[in-house]
């Protein structure tokens, strides 16, 4: 069945809905001033309207490892979105001027997409995990939660650069699978890099890395009680699950933070910098996007 052209409001609406928010410098780092909302009306927009992008989504280790990392510190840069997932970048970025309701946090992000995917038809990939039981686990646990959502791949890569002609195969899976949407769960900041490289040869329109999202959905590691996320206590909570892997990140990362940002903060103050708050508003009148009808190849 042939894509039928969007009808000139349809088509304005996706066009406001394509372009980026706004964003705020965080030690360095350009954050997008979103919702969950707005981001995920800006993935169906780039789905529908087939344009390619991709999402970093960030914490305070991210966002301090682009200082001495300069292919991570690239690849965020070059992203379409970077979203402030831990609540510290909220604070830090409301204290810079702005009034962001919430974070938006990955997992929750994940979660969100897939329920309205399941609604509207856009097609994912899982592109991640521990291993392949562990990725079963995923797609099993998120078939169950969200009826009517195609997944239509994934693969867990080995915990190792992959050779040319591996990653030549996965490209190819990938884009035989038809999908619109890439979700990449390898980790800071692998999925980052794997992002910006692979982006040029993928045909899906959007690729976010997400992180733990993918052991949590699994049920492989529980998430931080919802007591503790507003107050910033989740990398307290992850330190407690994972000592031995976690504690150098974040006592090098989270003092370097503080101080970092600080920094940045006083010198605004001094220099009597007033930033316009930038308002959030919902998402436009217009019918949420969806994914165009489109002929699906024989034995797809």
């Amino acid at each position: 069945m042939p894509v039928t052209a969007p009808s000139p409001p349809e088509a304005d609406a996706l066009l406001t809905l394509v372009t980026p928010p706004p964003q705020v410098e965080v030690t360095g780092v350009p954050m997008a001033l979103t919702t969950y909302e707005r981001a995920l009306e800006w993935m169906d927009a780039m789905v529908q309207t087939r344009r390619q992008g991709y999402v970093c989504v960030a914490a305070t280790h991210t966002v301090m490892a682009c200082q001495e990392d300069p292919e991570l510190r690239a690849a965020v840069l070059g992203s379409s979105l970077t979203v402030p997932d831990g609540q510290p970048l909220v604070w830090a970025m409301n204290l810079l001027g702005h009034a962001l309701p919430n974070r938006v946090y990955g997992p929750t992000l994940m979660e969100r997409h897939c329920a309205r995917a399941a609604e509207n038809g856009t097609r994912i990939y899982l592109y991640g995990g521990r291993d392949e039981r562990a990725l079963d686990t995923l797609r099993a646990n998120l078939e169950r939660r969200f009826p009517g959502l195609q997944i239509v791949g994934g693969w867990s890569p080995p915990f190792r650069p992959l050779s040319a002609d591996e990653e030549e195969d996965v490209v190819a899976r990938i884009n035989a699978s038809g999908a619109d949407v890439v979700w990449v769960g390898i980790g800071v900041p692998k999925q980052e890099k794997w992002m910006a490289r692979m982006r040029p040869r993928l045909e899906a329109p959007v690729l976010v890395g997400v992180g733990a999202a993918f052991d949590f959905h699994a049920g492989l590691v529980p998430q931080a009680p919802a007591w503790m996320q507003p107050m910033g206590l989740e990398w307290l909570f992850r330190l407690l699950q994972e000592p031995g892997r976690l504690w150098k990140r974040y006592a090098r990362y989270n003092p370097l933070f503080v101080a970092r940002f600080g920094t940045q903060l006083l010198r605004q103050r001094l220099r009597g910098q007033r930033v316009a708050p930038v308002l959030l508003p919902g998402p436009p009148p217009a019918r949420r996007a969806r994914r165009p009808r489109r002929a699906t190849p024989a034995g797809r």
